[in-house]
């Protein structure tokens, strides 16, 4: 297993620049969750949804550190998968790593299909299915091409995005203190004058951290990415230490001025999505427009991110005899071709099942990704709390330590526990959870069937 390891890590190419992986650590929190799922968010707990915001950060935070002191120890592209592995056995490994796979080669098409409905919208004679087609091949080449293909086009995706949250943050807080010359908007008194500032109780601050901690994940993306750079840890030691505010920034910040300037309750909240309500309330010229071209951005930036993280999760089971061995090939380019190739094909299979059988199957499929956020969370936890433990009583000097090892550590995990079980126990998560726990399950048990026969194979 570890000359395998070695031989993936010599394979794959230090394509991406300092910038690139900045970038990339950055847009793998901003996706069209922000831009229009806040909405959901927001109509759910009223302006206590700032809570739900920052609790959510924090958990992100606090388990972004557990992966960057295992990652800068040991930096790989299977990530946390890997340190699974070695951490909990091979079948813990072996189980979050193919979910991950199957959260990002679901998400791949749900991306592809909502950037071909803006597309459609205003080019009605091409069909949504084509939009989605092309995008799909259009991205799915860059990053057959080379990393760098990949590494390029994400750093521009995500440098509209900060621009346009930039952008957006200035043209608010112009507003709030009564500046902005387009509308007689100022004041924040909207996070208190609909019925208060939790105006349907403590309850629906926990229902929204559900909801919002699907916005954070793909913050781990930069620990799979760093190992296709020079100097790996140095890139996830400046990832994870920034983490905190950028989400300071791009997420409390921004939902702070949307529920200072709309109405929780303005039922074209939801309609719209927050970031064009807002903008329409301002009277900004064009917020239609401006709005659908930094979603367009968004969903093929995290298409984009979607089929490189899938791709390279593959590639690292296949490194480590978890999937099949063609899937660990390398091009001449340093890039994983086959993993690359099978992802897109899901991809594919996936607007296929979604066109051909409208709102069934596909919605069907993608109900089974429900928790898988929260399980990677809890794995990378559980990892953490057993590799940290086995360091120092080995007296193995770490360069990035979690804060206030085990506490916070035991603390996470207590937290993540709670909120699967409120999940099963909770009328509107109980189908999700136990749809994603019938896809663990069955992936366990292939886990086990696999290493069994192994084991046979080997005495045999």
């Amino acid at each position: 297993m570890a000359s395998l390891e070695n031989k993936k890590q010599r394979s794959l190419q230090h394509g991406l620049t300092s910038r690139q992986v900045s970038m990339i650590s950055i847009a793998g929190i901003i996706g069209a969750g922000l831009f229009i799922g806040s909405s959901n968010a927001i109509a759910t707990a009223g302006p206590a949804i700032l809570i739900s915001y920052a609790m959510t950060g924090l958990l992100v935070l606090l388990v972004m550190r557990m992966l960057g002191e295992m990652a800068i120890a040991n930096p790989n592209s299977g990530s946390f998968s890997t340190y699974a592995s070695e951490a909990i056995g091979p079948w813990a490994g072996f189980t979050i790593g193919w979910l991950y796979w199957w959260f990002w080669v679901l998400i791949i098409p749900v991306e592809a299909i909502a950037g071909a409905d803006i597309l459609h919208a205003y080019f009605p004679g091409v069909p949504s299915w084509l939009f989605a087609f092309l995008i799909m091949v259009v991205l799915s080449g860059t990053n057959l091409i080379s990393v760098k293909n990949f590494g390029a086009f994400e750093y521009w995706f995500a440098l509209v995005k900060v621009v346009a949250i930039v952008a957006f943050i200035i043209v608010c807080s112009l507003a709030v203190f009564g500046f902005w010359p387009l509308a007689e908007v100022s004041g924040v008194s909207r996070l208190w004058d609909n019925g208060g500032f939790m105006p349907n109780g403590f309850g629906t601050v926990l229902g929204g951290v559900l909801i919002t901690i699907f916005s954070f994940f793909g913050a781990e993306i930069v620990t799979i990415a760093a190992d296709e750079t020079a100097n790996p840890k140095d890139k996830i030691r400046r990832a994870t230490n920034l983490v905190v505010y950028r989400i300071a920034i791009f997420y409390l910040a921004s939902i702070f001025l949307v529920v200072s300037l709309v109405a929780w309750n303005d039922p074209a909240l939801k309609a719209v999505g927050s970031f064009q309500r807002v903008l329409e309330v301002l009277n900004v010229p064009g917020a239609k427009l401006l709005v659908d071209l930094v979603v367009l951005v968004a969903v093929t930036s995290c298409m984009n991110s979607g089929l490189y993280t899938a791709s390279r999760m593959l590639y690292s089971l296949g490194a480590r005899g978890q999937a099949l061995s063609m899937t660990k090939r390398i091009s001449g380019a340093g890039v994983p071709t086959v993993a690359v190739i099978f992802s897109t094909l899901a991809g594919f299979a996936g607007c296929f099942v979604n066109y051909v059988f409208p709102g069934k199957v596909f919605g069907f499929l993608l109900s089974t990704t429900g928790a898988i956020a929260l399980l990677v969370y809890l794995v990378i936890a559980v990892s953490q709390l057993r590799m940290r433990a086995r360091a120092d009583r080995e007296g193995t000097p770490l360069e990035l330590k979690m804060w206030l090892f085990p506490y916070l550590t035991w603390l996470v995990i207590g937290t993540i526990v709670m909120v699967l079980g409120y999940m099963l126990f909770s009328d509107a998560y109980r189908y999700e959870t136990l749809m994603t726990a019938g896809v663990t399950l069955f992936i366990l048990l292939v886990s086990l069937t696999q290493r069994r026969g192994k084991v046979v194979a080997q005495t045999a």
